[in-house]
């Protein structure tokens, strides 16, 4: 006696009314399908004892327990921790890790990470997003896989999770104008950066809502060296006794072009950081700076993530900042 034929897609797409392709959605658990159509997919499978293979059962399931990440840049210390800490903290839940660059910072390169990612068969993606997107055409998420954006809230129907960026800038500026500084400098981070361009606002917006002087700024690329130039073009042009930078590392070049220059952290010059690594804490003066949490961004944003794959919706989770005084700061001398 032979056994009988295991029911295939294409038997309970027939006995569903349905198309092949949309039984395959509903058996992977994928979206744009109707209820009533859901329902009468599901009832054919259950008549027929059909058995999605052992792939799909597995992507339904989460049994790949795989987390895909998409990056568009590796520019800053931030972005290295927030990678290693995702990393780590999934394979202490028994996930791996998947690594997808985007070349260029385009939707169209953003869409084809996702796509690629996709195919790899990841259970959620977690794209971390620092530069702006060139306006090419839409992103496309990866159909039925949740999605989480470190960063701001640019990709429908993913989650978001950021540092308050605006509010560690204002705590920078509104400390320096405390002790006494008519004006308070900035160098800046790169243009294209969502991370520099919200923390320039809020140095903006904080000095003329104080009423102050708003003065012209100077940009790096978060490297050290930038840093180092960017204060060298400041110094040609001003005298400053207070100089909000846009991350530690600039600040160490910084630091630098100051002492080049004949002028002492913070007896001439108070300088105020931006994430508290380890190097601001060393220089001499140690660096007052903005303490992001890095790992707790990544736990969270890994936390989100999987979350959404266990059936929670989207959210936006806004992570504090706190000022983390030391050393480089000081009144002014003409007020002592």
């Amino acid at each position: 006696m032979m056994a009988r034929r295991a029911a295939s897609l294409r038997d309970v797409a027939e006995r569903a009314g349905a198309s092949p392709q949309t039984v395959s959605r509903v058996a992977n658990g994928g979206a744009n399908v109707t209820a009533a159509l859901r329902d009468r997919v599901l009832d054919a499978m259950r008549e027929l004892d059909y058995r999605p293979n052992a792939a799909a059962r597995a992507i339904r399931r989460g049994a790949f327990r795989s987390v895909g990440i998409v990056y568009n840049t590796l520019g800053s210390v931030g972005i290295h921790r927030t990678l290693g800490e995702i990393s780590e903290r999934a394979a202490t839940r028994g996930y791996a890790t998947t690594l997808m660059p985007m070349t260029a910072s385009t939707t169209s390169d953003a869409s084809g990470a996702f796509s690629r990612l996709n195919e790899m068969t990841v259970d959620v993606v977690i794209a971390i997003i620092a530069d702006r997107f060139e306006a090419d055409g839409v992103v496309r998420l990866p159909e039925g896989i949740p999605a989480v954006v470190v960063g701001p809230e640019i990709l429908h129907g993913a989650a978001t999770i950021d540092f308050d960026q605006r509010g560690g800038a204002e705590q920078a500026v509104a400390h320096l104008l405390s002790l006494g500084h008519r004006t308070v400098h900035h160098l800046a981070g790169p243009a294209e950066s969502f991370p520099a361009e919200r923390r320039r606002m809020s140095w903006a917006d904080t000095l003329t809502g104080s009423g102050r002087e708003l003065t012209v700024i100077e940009r790096g690329d978060w490297t050290a060296r930038s840093g180092y130039a960017a204060a060298q073009r400041l110094l040609t042009h001003t005298a400053p006794t207070a100089v909000f930078v846009a991350n530690d590392q600039m600040a160490l070049g910084a630091y630098r072009a100051l002492h080049e220059a004949g002028l002492r952290v913070p007896t001439d010059v108070s300088v105020v950081g931006f994430d508290d690594t380890e190097e601001g804490a060393m220089l001499v003066p140690p660096l007052t700076t903005v303490r992001q949490e890095w790992r707790a961004l990544g736990r969270d944003a890994l936390d989100l993530a999987l979350a959404m794959s266990d059936g929670a919706g989207p959210s936006s989770v806004i992570l504090p900042t706190s000022l983390i005084i030391r050393s480089s700061t000081a009144a002014p001398r003409d007020a002592t």
